[in-house]
């Protein structure tokens, strides 16, 4: 399920009804805002949040300077994506609010949260982020003497994100394992200690004795509460009282690509007074995002987040194939290598759905998509098509006979007709190719459309033979979006 799915569903289908009116009267906007109120409801918002919300869109949306404007259902929706924006950032700017690390070193991180909110897995990822986007030197030390084997699961994570965590010592205690990890992390020279404490099945009172103890001794420059989205009103509770009896600097909200209503992300800041600072997106350890409170409230209301999507490509494109594929797409070239290097590239990014989500005006196609079967598994099999040829029939489709046909589907466990449909994907982006060498290539492309170059739009994309729908295809964005 697609982050805020349900949520943006009902509040598109609520603005859809303002614009197809035109002029708008008091009882219009006041129509709108109840649904509006029931959709943040069923979002599982917490509900004085909702009634903040609402009385503060309403008292800006029922008034002259909407009811006479020119396009009133768009002022209105203009209203309504600031408030998110205040709502997120609590009066902020609407962007992202990263970790104090502008303290004297060793900057001391510290973890807390329930059993299974994916706390020790969230420490490496935020660790790894850390060192492979900041270049900062990170230490991770695991205080939980409570769980089995959770010193031992910190370790393995550290071994497989390339992070030192401290040596396991048995029967320390957690204020112990944190003097010593201070320790070490200031004689080695570490730039931050990452502390990952113990959590409980709920919350109780030796839990908070615990980390008010480690967090007067250790003075953490930031205090993470890692809570678990797909709570929902739990997760909103579970901050509250972490707020209270210890004091955390930020949250971090988990298996947001799980939660298709939203409510925590929207009730959270309201009700600890402390940013969101990161959202877990995946299971994988790279698949942690910052959360930017702009950008999110554009992707509730549909306008997409063209900018993550950027940034997304950014960091999983490698130049040199870049420059290799827009070398032989300008000679017109396009074999099933560059066709598999797409669905690879896409992957990378987060997938079809995720990548759907930061399009404007894709979230609409989200149903379309889903009963037509594209989704990840579609993108696998394709792969496993191409995987299932020999190199020279990747290069040369046209090799490809009945016969062989036949062998790839047998081969990647598909049918021929599948088999069929990646070859006229490739023979349709090939003929795209084609038709731009003679347009002028890339360049002349981008200039079209007021760009320069590489640095231009996306590729729009051919109907890819049945498997994919017709729009803009993640893939070729990242192919040109970025030098």
């Amino acid at each position: 399920m697609a982050m805020f799915e349900s949520l943006s569903e009902r509040l598109g289908s609520v603005f859809d009804k303002l614009r197809k009116r035109g002029a708008l009267n008091e009882s219009d906007v006041a129509e709108a805002m109840r649904e509006v109120r029931v959709a943040l409801l069923e979002a599982d918002v917490a509900l004085p949040v909702v009634k903040d919300f609402v009385a503060t869109v309403s008292a800006q949306a029922i008034g002259q300077n909407v009811v006479k404007s020119i396009s009133p259902g768009q002022m209105v929706i203009k209203i309504v994506h600031d408030a998110l924006v205040e709502l997120l950032s609590d009066g902020g700017d609407g962007e992202a609010e990263g970790l104090n690390l502008s303290v004297e070193p060793p900057a001391v991180i510290m973890m807390v949260g329930l059993q299974g909110s994916g706390k020790t897995t969230t420490t490496a990822k935020i660790a790894k982020r850390l060192q492979a986007t900041e270049r900062k030197k990170v230490l991770m030390a695991s205080l939980d003497v409570q769980r089995p084997a959770a010193q031992e699961q910190l370790k393995i994570l550290g071994e497989q994100v390339s992070v030192a965590t401290l040596p396991i010592i048995a029967g320390q205690q957690p204020v112990d394992i944190a003097k010593r990890a201070l320790q070490a992390a200031e004689l080695q020279g570490f730039d931050v200690l990452m502390l990952d404490t113990a959590g409980r099945l709920h919350v109780d009172n030796a839990l908070m004795s615990e980390l008010q103890a480690v967090r007067s001794f250790a003075e953490p420059a930031d205090v993470l509460l890692v809570v678990d989205s797909l709570t929902g009103q739990d997760a909103v509770n579970v901050a509250e009282q972490f707020s209270r009896q210890v004091g955390i600097t930020g949250t971090v909200l988990t298996r947001m690509d799980g939660d298709g209503r939203g409510g925590a992300a929207l009730s959270m800041r309201a009700v600890t007074k402390q940013p969101i600072k990161f959202i877990g997106v995946g299971e994988k350890l790279d698949a942690l995002e910052l959360f930017h409170p702009a950008r999110v409230a554009g992707r509730i209301l549909g306008m997409g987040d063209v900018v993550s999507l950027v940034e997304k490509a950014a960091e999983a494109v490698e130049i040199e194939e870049v420059e290799k594929l827009q070398k032989r797409m300008e000679k017109g070239q396009f074999d099933l290598n560059d066709l598999k290097s797409q669905f690879t590239q896409m992957k990378r990014m987060g997938g079809m759905k995720g990548l759907m989500g930061m399009m404007p005006g894709m979230g609409k196609m989200q149903k379309a998509m889903d009963g037509s079967g594209i989704d990840d598994k579609a993108i696998n099999r394709m792969e496993a098509i191409i995987l299932s040829m020999t190199p020279k029939e990747r290069s040369k489709p046209d090799l490809i006979n009945a016969k062989r046909k036949i062998r790839i589907a047998k081969g990647s466990g598909t049918t021929v007709q599948e088999v069929n449909k990646i070859l006229k994907m490739h023979l349709d982006m090939a003929g795209m190719m084609k038709k731009l060498k003679k347009m002028g290539g890339l360049g002349a492309l981008a200039g079209m459309f007021g760009g320069g170059g590489a640095g231009g739009p996306p590729m729009p994309p051919p109907n890819m033979g049945g498997m994919m729908p017709p729009g803009n295809m993640p893939p070729g964005f990242n192919k040109f979006g970025r030098r």
